[in-house]
């Protein structure tokens, strides 16, 4: 291991960045990496860095303290260390006070990030922001959201949208795209949106990302078409709500229109869409996804639970009725449609009644990935005001049931695409004639894994049409097959 860097004002300007948490914080990261470079910092290994730069999560307990003991570890190797992202968002004074290892920025820091982390560099510290609700930063109608003033650290010259938290990949003054990959690889993360207006009891997300925002189709198109010439060819359209996109626009079915145009571009095999709320997935955005050539027939749907009184006390929509129904309808347009959601056990005043209807939806929903967390109680939501609180051990004891549950279920559906025949998308290879890569049900990083065996040999980011011959788990097994 080579010496760190010595800090101060003379210490080379070198950071490493870490990320924590979902693809859009990986957006996020490769929209940082951009401007840092453009200010003249070097991106390295941790090993080697004056400043360690971590893009912190603060969805759930788990994710903030992973974020922390990231910053301990950091602080301990020696480097100057600062947070950005959710957790740093969140909390600001508050966390600066219990962390001082580490300089707390704000969304607002963003766009002059390379001066803060100057100021880091050279031991100047600055005063942490005082936490907000980030949704009080722009108009309550989405209707006024894109022509009011930008937010907070995106001023006109630089941002062209009114972005209140952290942007979506900007176009810089000569019309490129302003965003460095971090990772190499076919798949990439393309961030449609930020914020959610929607008001789920159990969650702090809208008050720390703000309110929701769209971007515009023409930037989202200029930066697919980026991606594609770096080599991506599978794009994952994220936000906190996907369904919402457009209504700021003034076209609630704008992303109806924009899934066949980024389809259409050279280079892009697949794109995908994730976090689609139930509450608005509209009959002709399910044709769209289902039945349009190059979009991926998969819908990432976020029920959280399937008992009707647990949902209503979430502020969410639905029941085991609906959300069957909702499946029905979705197969009806593609029967080989992959489905994943996830689901929250020990919600305050879960009883056995709510459990079973959650275990018979489960049973008869056929979905190819399930997610299973326990309940926790997160500041400032009113869930956590609740009566009914359960204990942590109650809450442990379910999440483990369902969790053995989820996994008995996903194994019986990757078993039951047996005989199927797969597009899936090649990552690398695994083995002499063994290739491993994601039919359209596969997601990256949540989801299973399809292994193809193929006498003719194959390449990253090559689209193979493949019979599913086995499984194991939720990862299938599958013989390559002439077009």
């Amino acid at each position: 291991m080579s010496p760190r860097p010595e800090s101060g004002p003379s210490a080379p300007r070198t950071v490493s960045l870490v990320t924590l948490g979902c693809a859009r914080n990986e957006v996020d990261s490769e929209e940082l990496a951009a401007r840092l470079t453009a200010s003249g910092w070097d991106l390295t290994s941790a090993d080697d860095a004056s400043v360690v730069l971590v893009n912190t999560c603060g969805f759930i307990q788990a994710a903030k303290q992973e974020s922390i003991d990231e910053l301990l570890a950091a602080a301990d190797s020696g480097a100057k260390v600062a947070a950005v992202g959710c957790l740093a968002e969140r909390y600001g004074t508050d966390l600066a006070d219990e962390l001082p290892e580490a300089q707390i920025l704000s969304f607002d820091d963003y766009t002059d990030i390379g001066t803060r982390l100057d100021d880091v560099l050279a031991g100047r510290k600055r005063p942490a922001h005082t936490a907000r609700d980030r949704r009080k930063l722009l108009p309550i109608s989405p209707a006024d959201r894109q022509q009011g003033k930008p937010g907070p650290g995106q001023p006109d010259t630089q941002q062209p949208e009114p972005h209140q938290g952290p942007a979506a990949p900007w176009t810089g003054p000569d019309g490129g795209v302003f965003r460095r990959r971090l990772t190499g690889g076919v798949v990439a993360p393309l961030k449609i949106a930020s914020g959610c207006d929607r008001r789920c009891s159990f969650c702090a997300i809208p008050s720390f990302r703000g309110a929701f925002v769209s971007r515009r189709p023409l930037d989202i198109a200029a930066e697919a078409r980026w991606l594609a010439a770096s080599g991506v060819r599978e794009l994952v359209l994220v936000s906190e709500n996907s369904t919402s996109y457009g209504k700021d626009l003034g076209n609630l079915r704008l992303l109806e229109e924009l899934l066949p145009e980024l389809a259409g571009i050279e280079g892009i095999e697949r794109i995908r869409i994730s976090y689609l709320q139930p509450a608005e997935l509209r009959p002709g955005l399910i044709e769209v996804i289902a039945a349009t050539p190059g979009v991926a027939p998969y819908f990432d749907l976020s029920f959280q639970h399937a008992s009707g009184r647990v949902l209503r006390s979430m502020r969410r929509f639905g029941d085991r009725e609906r959300f069957g129904a909702l499946l029905d309808q979705i197969r009806d347009s593609y029967p080989e449609a992959g489905v994943r959601s996830n689901f929250i056990v020990g919600f305050p005043g879960e009883t056995a009644v709510d459990l079973r209807e959650l275990e018979l939806f489960l049973d008869s929903a056929g979905l190819d990935a399930i997610g299973v967390f326990g309940y926790s109680d997160e500041d400032g939501t009113e869930a956590a005001t609740l009566p009914g609180q359960l204990e942590a051990a109650e809450i442990s004891r379910r999440v483990e049931e369902f969790a053995g549950l989820a996994d008995e279920l996903m194994a019986q559906r990757a078993e039951n695409r047996i005989g199927e025949l797969a597009e899936v998308l090649v990552e690398e290879q695994v083995g002499d004639g063994r290739y491993e890569g994601r039919a359209a049900h596969q997601a990256p990083e949540v989801d299973g894994v399809t292994t193809v065996f193929s006498a003719a040999p194959l390449a990253p980011g090559d689209m193979v049409r493949a019979v599913v011959t086995g499984s194991e788990g939720v990862d299938l097994l599958a013989d390559s097959a002439p077009r």
